[in-house]
């Protein structure tokens, strides 16, 4: 079990860092009539240690609606590697944290002050996560030639990817 504990806090680190510099995720809500819906989000904080990931939005929105109606969730981050996590959303009012997050550019994409009670946090709780590291063209091309060339499937001992579920005794 400890070891299992270890695994999965190295595995929440590396997420950590392979979305630490990626400012924009893409936030999947659940529509009223079942469909997925994914919206570019910039991403304020990332608190893995605290399992938090935060967001600013307006209530006027149909993200915000369809938060209300149902808050999983999944945001999916893509640069230099590959992170898809999915959690539940809640909505927070914190004048302190939402000032602390503020900039100009947040400012010109909601057309709202810091202020305006139409704006509000999105905090986003991982429950799941799952990263492909791309790294160098060699590296991806090796692996994936492994195992077609391998009587495993892709997904075992597959170096590229990893899983990591979150520790629900914490909550």
């Amino acid at each position: 079990m400890a070891n299992q504990t270890t695994e999965n806090q190295e595995t929440i680190k590396k997420i950590k860092d392979l979305i630490k510099d990626e400012k924009v995720g893409m936030l999947t809500t659940i529509s009223p009539e079942g469909r997925l819906m994914s919206r570019p989000m910039h991403t304020q904080e990332v608190q893995m240690d605290r399992e938090e990931i935060w967001f600013i939005t307006k209530k006027d929105t149909e993200k915000y609606e369809d938060i209300n109606r149902n808050p999983a969730v999944n945001l999916a981050y893509a640069g230099s590697s590959y992170v898809s996590i999915s959690g539940t959303a809640e909505f927070v009012q914190d004048d302190n944290k939402k000032k602390d997050y503020w900039n100009k550019i947040i400012e010109k994409v909601l057309n709202a002050s810091a202020d305006d009670p139409n704006v509000v946090l999105v905090k986003v709780t991982p429950e799941i996560a799952e990263y492909w590291e791309s790294g160098l063209s060699v590296k991806v091309v090796k692996e994936f030639v492994k195992k077609m060339t391998s009587t495993k499937s892709i997904d075992e001992g597959n170096k590229l990817k990893d899983t990591v579920t979150f520790d629900e005794n914490r909550r």
